[in-house]
């Protein structure tokens, strides 16, 4: 990172950050060119490690470049305003940006991601009907390294 004096250094910090984002950008290889797709997220921290769970149909370019190559990077940002210091126009943010390894959940571990979706878009305790199930794909990113920044002037 290159202005460490707004790295956040704390995991907890990390996970609050995330905690108050709504959409995560996940970012993928594969074909001709990078491939960035905005999301709506679960999560959960599990052996002191973040785990996303995000969902979509089993078919699509998303579904077919996660099956090329299944490391992704994931973004979550927060825009709090912009500012004029009277040398230059900011902004005040917050940002989390991980990388890992997405795989497909099945069974319990993709009703535990839709359970944590839900739950992170204000749904907590909602049913999924177990119908809808066949019909989406729930995949589970475990992050092998993530790290925050922040400015607020």
């Amino acid at each position: 990172m290159r202005k460490k004096e707004r790295e956040i250094r704390d995991f907890a910090d990390i996970v609050d950050v995330l905690r108050r984002c709504d959409t995560v950008r996940m970012g993928i290889c594969g074909g001709e060119y990078p491939y960035v797709v905005p999301l709506s997220f679960g999560y959960e921290v599990a052996d002191g490690k973040l785990v996303l769970y995000v969902h979509g149909a089993g078919e699509g370019k998303k579904h077919d470049l996660l099956a090329r190559s299944n490391r992704v990077c994931v973004e979550a940002d927060l825009c709090h305003r912009f500012v004029d210091t009277g040398v230059s126009v900011t902004a005040e943010y917050e940002s989390v940006i991980g990388y890992g390894t997405a795989e497909k959940a099945a069974g319990a571990d993709a009703e535990k991601g839709i359970a944590l979706l839900l739950e992170h878009c204000g749904f907590a305790g909602h049913p999924c009907s177990p119908e809808a199930f066949p019909n989406l794909t729930v995949y589970r990113i475990a992050l092998e390294s993530v790290t925050g920044k922040r400015r607020m002037i």
